[in-house]
């Protein structure tokens, strides 16, 4: 079992309870992104910097991620395509991808993403608050001992 973080736009709070988490379990994370990472002072931590452009940093952990591994992204199209192989993806702030729930997803998306294009100023996301980092601990938590007993969290 792996742990594999789309790192580009993870917030920094979130790899920190990862990297305690990869720790205290001994599980290996890989932390994969665009841009150069700072190096983390532990043997379970490892980085990849991939190349720029569009979803390049997807298309690595889509292509490399096993089904008894867990991905963390924010990223819907890369969770869409882990869910569709059987994986298992959390996002940052605790919710656990599915075969029910992304499908929804990608169409809010993209219908989001239509709505900007015609000039509709949608906003963002809500800012990171410590709710969404105590239901990500929550979540990891439960998540990663069900995998560890090896049941699907699904």
């Amino acid at each position: 079992m792996k742990i594999w973080v789309d790192a580009d736009a993870c917030p920094r709070v979130i790899k920190e309870i990862l990297f305690r988490a990869s720790e205290r379990l001994k599980l290996p994370l890989c932390l994969v992104a665009n841009h150069a990472l700072t190096k983390h002072e532990t043997r379970y931590v490892t980085s990849v910097q991939v190349g720029n452009g569009m979803d390049i940093a997807d298309d690595y952990i889509a292509q490399h991620a096993e089904l008894e591994d867990l991905v963390i992204t924010a990223d819907i199209p890369l969770a869409a395509r882990i869910v569709e192989k059987g994986g298992v993806a959390l996002d940052p702030r605790g919710e656990l991808y599915t075969e029910e729930n992304v499908g929804e997803r990608l169409a809010i998306r993209d219908f989001m993403t239509d709505l900007r294009s015609s000039g509709l100023t949608t906003g963002g996301p809500p800012q990171f608050s410590m709710t969404d980092r105590q239901r990500f601990a929550s979540s990891l938590d439960r998540i990663l001992t069900k995998m560890h007993q090896g049941i699907r969290p699904v």
